[in-house]
C-alpha cells in the first residue's frame, strides 16, 4: 500500500499498476448500464485513487471515461465527453484525498454525490452551453438515476476491494 511519503513519487510499479487499471477501465467500459451509455468504467479509477494515490486515480478515471465514450461513439459529442473526463478525474482525486485521510465512509458519500447528481447537473448545463439537442433538465433527468446507481456500484466496489487487499497484506 502507499503512504503519504510515496504518493507523489513516480515508480515503475505505479506506472504498471496504472496501465493495468486503465485496461480494466476499458473492460468496464464494455459493461453498460441497461438502456444507457453509462458504464462500469470508473471502478479502477476510484481504486487507483486509494491504492496508488489521488493523481493516479484521476488519470485512470479520466482515461476510463474516455474509453467508455469511445466504445459508445461519443454519443454526446467529443467536447461533452472531455468535460465528463475532467469531472471524473476531479471526483476520483477528491475521493482519494478524503479516503486516504481516514474518512472512508465520507469519501464514498462525497464521491457518489459528485459522480452522480452533481455530474449529471453539470453535464446538463454544459450540454446546454454546447447547444446539444438533448440538454439541460431533460439530460439531467435521463441520466441522474442510472449515473448515481453506477457511481454507487463503482465506488463501493473500489472501496471494498481496497480494504480486502489491505487486510490480506497484514
Amino acid at each position: 500500500m502507499t503512504n503519504s511519503n510515496t504518493q507523489s513519487k513516480i515508480t515503475t510499479s505505479k506506472l504498471t499498476y496504472s496501465g493495468l487499471l486503465i485496461a480494466l477501465s476499458f473492460v468496464g467500459a464494455m459493461i453498460k448500464y441497461p438502456g444507457t451509455t453509462i458504464a462500469l468504467d470508473s471502478m479502477p479509477g476510484f481504486f487507483a485513487s486509494i491504492f496508488l494515490g489521488p493523481i493516479y486515480g484521476a488519470v485512470v478515471a479520466s482515461l476510463g471515461h474516455f474509453l467508455s465514450a469511445l466504445t459508445s461513439g461519443f454519443p454526446l459529442s467529443l467536447p461533452m465527453h472531455l468535460e465528463v473526463m475532467i469531472l471524473m478525474g476531479f471526483t476520483a482525486f477528491i475521493f482519494g484525498k478524503i479516503y486516504t485521510k481516514g474518512f472512508k465512509v465520507f469519501a464514498n458519500i462525497v464521491a457518489i454525490i459528485l459522480n452522480g447528481p452533481v455530474s449529471a447537473f453539470i453535464a446538463g448545463v454544459f450540454a446546454s452551453l454546447l447547444a446539444l439537442p438533448f440538454a439541460g433538465m431533460p439530460l439531467f433527468i435521463a441520466i441522474v438515476i442510472p449515473l448515481t446507481l453506477a457511481s454507487i456500484l463503482n465506488i463501493v466496489v473500489a472501496s471494498v476491494l481496497f480494504e480486502t487487499i489491505k487486510k490480506k497484506e497484514r
